[in-house]
This record gives C-alpha cells, structure tokens and sequence, in this order.
C-alpha cells in the first residue's frame, strides 16, 4: 500500500518562539511544519515548495500577514490561509477573511484551539471537489450578508437581524456533538465568539459573530435538534437573533449575496 503524502504546514511569524510553539502544537506524523519568520521568506518558501495550509501572525514588521495572503491569493487563488491576530485587530481580521483567509485565530489561543482549526481547514481542502458540486443546492438567498465561509446575516424589521452559520462552515466540521448558543441580553462584538460547536472527534469550533449587538432570541429548537443547521441553513436552523449597535459600520466588513 502507497505511504500516504504529509501535509505541509507553513508557520509565519517574526518571533522564533512564537513559531517553534505553533509547530510543537500542530506537530504530528502526517503534518510536515516549516516556519518562516518573515512574510517575505514565507513567499519564498511557498514559490519554492508549495504548502498545503498556511499560518500567519497578522501583524509583522514589513510586509503584513494581511499583504501576504493577498500576494497568496492572487498566485493561488485556493490557498489556504490562518490568520493569527490579536484582539486589537479582530476588524482586520474579520477584513482577511472577506478577502479570501480561512478563518483566524485571536491570541491568546490554546493548542487544543489551534488543532482544531487545522482540523477543519484540512476538512476544508478535502470538501473542495463536494463543495463545487452542491453550491448551487446551498446558495445563500439573495440579500443576505455573510462571513465567507462562516455566518451570514440577515436584516429583519424593527431593528434587527438574525444570524446563522453558513453551509460551508458545517461541512469542515462533521458530525455535531454538541452546541453552544449565547444567552438572551448577552452583547457581543462583530468577529467575537457567538456559539461553538463540538464534534464527534472532540475538536470544539468556535462561530464567529457577523455583527455587534445584544442577543435578543435564541433558536432553543436547534439544542433539541443538530440537523436543523443543515437542513434548513437559512430559516429554521438560524442562531439567534441580535438588536444591532453599529450595523452600517458591520455591514462594511461583509460580503452581500446578490
């Protein structure tokens, strides 16, 4: 039988300990994990040898993790890109994110945390092919803004809005074990936690919020039943809803389905 091919992680950053603690982290039999402790060396690397999933610190002297995902994108519009960042700059990752990174990472963050987004972003890359074939079939419905590959928003009446998770996003997670909502009155920031998910390998994922506000209803039914995420994404499997604070300024950092 063929060995099967190791993954091959590349870790950004311009701190040695910062990378050297990642790759400890992620560091396993099937995962081959290089560092580059620049954006510019990680170019380098990445023309030389093509990675299959790269992590970023978001924030670097010179050429930012944010211009280096945009020079990854352009030569390789599939890349798949982490973002690490702190809390300072969740805007700008919430930015990364509409323009093409998997997902992000705010600081500080456990190894069981990083393990499980390199979890779905594998899940991620292997979906691709699954993906392309049902997107027609889980389209977002017009007028509706959402977090690539992770929540979408809708705008209701009388000042709010409800949120959900996006199909793609459940298709890097598996099999839901387990789920946690936010409370009615609870307040939370565009690109802070607003649920997470556990699944059957016991990897925990956090949901990111699309925009800021407080917590007005939430979707109880979705407790008695996991499957209403993916079989009604968009109407019956919703989240919860939220009295908005600064949607024109949130809205700015979506994308709107048209």
């Amino acid at each position: 039988m063929a060995k099967k091919s190791r993954k091959r992680i590349l870790v950004v950053d311009d701190e040695i300990t910062v990378c050297k603690s990642i790759r400890q982290a992620i560091e396993r039999e099937d995962y081959e994990v290089e560092m580059a402790l620049s954006a510019e060396e990680a170019l380098q690397k990445e023309e030389a040898s093509p990675f299959d999933l790269i992590i970023t610190d978001l924030m670097m002297p010179g050429m930012s993790g944010l211009d280096l995902l945009q020079h990854l994108k352009k030569k390789k519009p599939h890349v798949t890109v982490i973002m690490v960042t702190g809390y300072p700059t969740i805007r700008t990752a919430v930015e990364s994110v509409k323009l093409g990174a998997f997902d992000y990472l705010p600081k500080p963050f456990t190894p069981a945390e990083l393990r499980s987004l390199v979890s779905r972003a594998f899940k991620k890359t292997e979906g691709e092919k699954e993906k392309e074939a049902e997107a027609m079939e889980t389209s977002i419905p017009a007028g509706y803004y959402y977090m690539l590959g992770h929540t979408w928003l809708h705008v209701e009446e009388e000042n709010r809005v409800t949120v959900g998770v996006m199909p793609e996003f459940l298709k890097t997670v598996g099999i839901i074990t387990h789920l946690e909502l936010p409370r009615v009155g609870d307040v939370i920031m565009q690109g802070e936690v607003c649920g997470k998910v556990t699944d059957r390998d016991q990897f925990t994922h956090r949901i990111w919020s699309p925009a800021s506000g407080r917590v007005i209803t939430v979707n109880s039914a979705l407790l008695e039943d996991f499957s209403l995420l993916r079989r009604s994404p968009f109407d019956q499997g919703f989240l919860f809803r939220l009295e908005p604070t600064q949607l024109e300024e949130d809205l700015q950092g979506l994308l709107l389905a048209r």
